[in-house]
């Protein structure tokens, strides 16, 4: 089931990978991974930005790991070069007895939004803007503008969950009232208040503080990309989940704020943050292992406080056919 799930859900599919001040430089370059197709988004010596699939055309090593700059592309496992536009330019020992022009590194997409990246395995795929929607629209009228934001850290995370309990999780606040008591003194989490959103490709929460001043969002992107604007101070995190096996999901965050924000907010902010990280952390295990038990047959939801939950099993249901 993981593996269809990476060839059927994921392959084919957009997903946040970094921001464009990884790319500050010609010949700055860094990797992903969607579904199990390892990319590496790599920006040239004219400034334009592409994704390849990071598979050596000769033995399948991946060619390049992590993030850096370079000048040209090179596997460290026989040396194949490739130019930073995918070409292939050396292959050592070849002696002319390969047609170069056809082994370059396979294409991928890339795009943006705003400073965001995010790639896509298949390069026929229709264009991000179909899967984004009316997304930047709301994050907009919601007071931010993404141009404006400054990238302020990223902070990895590994949970020991299948990837779609992980999901489901964060498309509900069913559970905030008796879980998150920190972000329910902020948000009211009221079935009057808290308002669940659903789209095409993306499922919305939309919040209001307890006194009424503040407003934030939270947005998944089909089909793990998390998009979070707590209320408060200019903020906004975003990141994908990644289902490592069927009992683990990895994943990151990556956070941006905007270029004078309050050093003591920030700092609650982050406070509170890692403490719904945690709560959260400890109920998506709980649930992990309640379903592996032999006593467990099926769930239930309760709606409406959990539609974007059976948004998201049509989704999954129909992209495994």
């Amino acid at each position: 089931m993981l593996a269809r799930e990476r060839e059927l859900l994921f392959a084919g599919s957009w997903q946040y990978a970094g921001h464009s001040g990884q790319l500050a430089e010609p010949g700055s370059y860094f990797t992903a991974r969607v579904g199990d197709v390892p990319l590496v988004v790599v920006r040239d010596r004219e400034g334009k930005v592409a994704a390849f699939v990071n598979v050596c055309r000769h033995r399948g090593a991946e060619v390049v790991s992590g993030e850096g700059r370079c000048t040209t592309l090179q596997c460290h496992y026989h040396a194949w070069t490739y130019g930073l536009d995918g070409s292939l330019r050396a292959a050592p020992r070849a002696n002319g007895d390969l047609d170069q022009a056809q082994l370059g590194l396979r294409p991928a997409q890339v795009d943006n939004w705003g400073p965001f990246l995010f790639v896509n395995s298949d390069a026929e795929a229709p264009p991000l803007a179909e899967t984004l929607g009316e997304l930047p629209e709301l994050v907009s009228a919601g007071g931010i503008d993404v141009d404006a934001l400054v990238f302020h850290s990223r902070r990895p995370y590994s949970l020991a969950a299948n990837w779609k309990v992980a999901v489901e999780n964060y498309l509900e606040c069913y559970h905030c009232a008796v879980a998150h008591p920190g972000f329910s003194d902020l948000v009211d989490v009221s079935p009057d208040a808290y308002r669940l959103e659903g789209h095409s490709t993306f499922a919305s929460h939309h919040v209001r503080t307890r006194d009424g001043k503040g407003e934030g969002q939270f947005h998944m992107i089909w089909p793990s990309t998390k998009v979070n604007i707590f209320p408060g101070e200019t903020n906004l995190s975003i990141g994908p989940l990644a289902p490592a096996e069927p009992g683990r999901t990895d994943g990151f965050l990556d956070y941006f704020f905007a270029a004078d924000v309050d050093a003591a907010w920030l700092a609650g902010f982050i406070e509170l943050d890692d403490q719904v990280g945690v709560e959260d952390r400890e109920l998506v295990e709980s649930v992990q292992r309640g379903m592996q038990s032999r006593a467990f047959e099926h769930g239930r939801l309760l709606l409406p406080s959990e539609e974007l939950i059976a948004d998201f099993q049509r989704w999954v249901a129909a992209g495994l056919g």
